[in-house]
């Protein structure tokens, strides 16, 4: 199943939706399969977004017009792109940079994959100068260190909810007081534990 997703930066009206839907639907995606945002900036809310990621399936394909309307930054739009070829799902650019951009052919892997070792040149050098300020900060007799963003109860909640497909994203995000893409980074959107879930349930 084909399933669409339009974005524009500002909800006061002075951008339309009505480019991009024109677009997806002329690529074959039913305008009941459009999922829709207006966002201002990279701090708010998507909730459009989060319920599209929460609908694809397996075999399904996610379109948008330009790569620019589904990533916040490279390293996220990479996230959510490696998310989805995990869930088995593909990933089509209409338009613009990236347009050459398929998940679901040989070449367009191939592409995507040049933008994922971009973003993990990127993640290597934030985290080398992460653990050279931490080196240097012990060395002066402090101690950092990120904190977790949910508690252990938290995890369990947020990973029982999200087993259920109905769970407004956004709406839990809220309750335990984190954005969306904070507690994606904890429970997937079928529920499965991420790497941060596990890390917290493991500590004493």
């Amino acid at each position: 199943m084909l399933i669409g997703y339009a974005r524009v930066s500002k909800a006061d009206g002075s951008q339309s939706l009505d480019l991009q839907r024109d677009a997806l639907v002329a690529a074959g995606v039913a305008p009941g399969a459009i999922y829709e945002d207006e966002a201002s900036g990279k701090r708010d809310g998507r909730p459009g977004l989060d319920a599209c990621l929460k609908t694809l399936r397996a075999e399904d394909t996610l379109i948008v017009w330009r790569l620019d309307r589904l990533g916040r930054d490279l390293r996220h739009l990479v996230n959510v792109v490696q998310e989805l070829a995990d869930r088995e799902v593909g990933f089509r650019v209409l338009a613009g940079q990236g347009a050459q951009i398929d998940t679901t052919t040989p070449a367009g892997r191939l592409v995507f994959g040049i933008f994922a070792a971009l973003a993990e040149f990127e993640r290597e050098l934030i985290r080398e100068r992460t653990v050279a300020g931490l080196a240097a900060a012990r060395a002066r007799g402090r101690r950092g260190g990120r904190k977790f963003a949910l508690s252990k109860a938290q995890v369990r909640l947020a990973q029982a909810a999200m087993k259920n497909r109905d769970t407004p994203v956004s709406e839990l995000a809220a309750e335990l007081g984190v954005k969306p893409v904070t507690l994606y980074r904890y429970v997937g959107p079928t529920g499965e534990l991420r790497e941060n879930a596990k890390r917290v349930l493991g500590a004493r």
